[in-house]
C-alpha cells in the first residue's frame, strides 16, 4: 500500500534477529512479482551496542535481540566490538539469502546513545557494512570520501581552490588522495558510487548510506 502510494524506500528498525527480515524481504519480493511491480529499496538499520542499558533501551523500542546474540556481546571483553562483528554477519547473511530476489538493499548506521564507544562504533560499523554491501554487488567500486563542509559551502565558495578527495581501495583498506573536488562546479575528478553519511546529535546520531542512485519519499517499517 505504502508503495502505491508513492513510497520510493523503506527504512527497517535495527536488525538483530534476522530471521524475520529475511522472510519479510522474500515476502515483499514475491508480493511485487504477484502484482507485477518494481520493488523499491530497502534500507537495512544496524546499530552497535556494548551496554545493558543500550540493549535495554532498543528492545523497549521493539527491536528483537535473541537470548544468545546479547549474551555474546555483554560478555565479550570488548562489547562494541563483538556486536560490530555480529551485524556484519548478519549483513552477509542476508544478502547470501535474498540474492537473485530483486529487492534493492541499503544499509544505514545508527546509535541510540550518547555514549562514545557506540558513536564511535557506528562509524566502524558503517565503513564494514558498506565494503560488504559493495562487494556483494560483483563488480569493482570505489568511494571516495568528500570533505563534509562541501556538502553545504559550495555556493559560499565558488570560487575557493579545488579540495581534495580519497578514495577507500577496497583491496587494502589504505586512503590515498585521487583527485580532487572542485567548489565551483562540486564534481568529482574520479567515477565513484555516490556516498552519502547523516550525523544526528543529541539522543540518537545516526550515520546513514544509500547506494545506487537516490531516492526521495520513503517509509519506515
Amino acid at each position: 500500500r505504502k508503495q502505491s502510494a508513492g513510497a520510493e524506500w523503506f527504512v527497517s528498525q535495527a536488525i538483530y534477529d534476522i530471521e524475520p527480515t529475511i522472510q519479510l524481504l522474500k515476502d515483499y519480493a514475491a508480493l511485487c512479482r504477484q502484482h507485477g511491480k518494481t520493488p523499491r529499496k530497502v534500507i537495512l538499520t544496524f546499530a552497535p551496542v556494548s551496554r545493558t542499558k543500550t540493549l535495554n533501551f532498543i528492545k523497549w523500542l521493539g527491536v528483537k535481540v535473541p537470548q544468545d546474540i546479547e549474551e555474546s556481546i555483554l560478555q565479550h571483553e570488548r562489547p562494541v566490538d563483538k556486536s560490530i562483528d555480529i551485524l556484519c554477519d548478519h549483513l552477509r547473511t542476508i544478502l547470501k539469502e535474498c540474492a537473485g530476489i530483486g529487492v534493492p538493499l541499503g544499509v544505514n548506521c545508527e546509535s541510540v546513545s550518547i555514549y562514545k564507544a557506540e558513536i564511535d562504533g557506528v562509524h566502524e560499523l558503517f565503513r564494514r557494512l558498506q565494503r560488504i554491501l559493495l562487494d556483494a554487488r560483483g563488480s569493482p567500486w570505489k568511494v571516495v570520501w568528500v570533505d563534509s563542509s562541501l556538502l553545504t559551502s559550495t555556493s559560499k565558495n565558488e570560487n575557493g581552490p579545488p579540495r581534495q578527495a580519497l578514495e577507500d581501495d577496497r583491496d587494502n583498506g589504505n586512503k590515498k588522495t585521487v583527485g580532487t573536488v572542485n567548489s565551483a562546479s562540486n564534481s568529482f575528478h574520479t567515477v565513484a558510487p555516490m556516498m552519502m553519511g547523516v550525523v544526528l546529535g543529541g539522543a540518537l546520531v545516526g550515520a546513514g548510506v544509500m547506494l545506487g542512485s537516490s531516492a526521495s519519499g520513503g517509509s519506515r517499517k
